[in-house]
């Protein structure tokens, strides 16, 4: 963790927030109802603060693994190629874009609820594919791998039909509006990736 925290600190302090405070929602009900995102409320200006926290929490110990996994794999190697506040502000940032449209969505749904940090992850995705469009990605547990841009074109193409008819209890908006959050933010701190993603196509 210590090697963590030289080259990428911003990242290592994210994730152990993240995990520290999901760890104890877990057993902590009160924290847990006053960190999770309620559009209802939040539309009609209570609890604006969820926006973030929401981001801190999970539903249960798959939803925060597989999102904590996912981090690990890109988020380190991210600050690294993007720079420290710079990540800092794609991550915060895209976590709170990330919610705003679900926030309009359910705006009048006064049960329904939103939790976890999928958007800024997915923020911190897209943005490690744009400055590296050919690395390899996959799915956990499917051993078949693809170029890392097929992936986010397959990856938006399904989190928007899993919007208009998933019932999974997925909320496939942060994740959409996350992923177009990180590409957007990276080009706006970080105008040469363009260039260098062309490149690396044609070499």
């Amino acid at each position: 963790m210590i090697e963590y925290l030289q080259y990428a600190p911003v990242a290592s302090i994210i994730f152990a927030i993240t995990l520290a405070t999901s760890l104890w929602a877990f057993y902590n009900e009160n924290l847990y109802g006053n960190l999770i995102l309620n559009p209802y409320n939040v539309s009609r200006g209570y609890k604006v603060y969820t926006i973030i926290t929401s981001g801190l929490i999970h539903k249960d110990w798959n939803h925060l693994f597989f999102n904590m996994l996912s981090y690990y794999f890109f988020a380190f190697q991210l600050e690294v190629m993007l720079g420290h506040w710079q990540f800092g502000l794609l991550y915060v940032l895209s976590l709170i874009l990330s919610d705003l449209p679900t926030i309009q969505k359910h705006r009048n749904d006064l049960w329904y609820n939103s939790l976890g940090a999928s958007g800024a992850i997915s923020a911190v995705i897209f943005s490690f594919i744009l400055f590296e469009p050919t690395a390899q990605m996959g799915l956990l547990f499917l051993p078949i791998h693809i170029p890392a841009w097929i992936f986010g074109i397959l990856y938006l193409v399904y989190c928007h039909y899993a919007s208009k008819h998933a019932r999974d209890n997925i909320n496939h908006d942060a994740h959409f509006f996350g992923a177009i959050s990180g590409i957007i933010i990276t080009f706006a701190l970080h105008h040469e990736v363009l260039n260098e993603l062309i490149g690396k196509f044609r070499g």
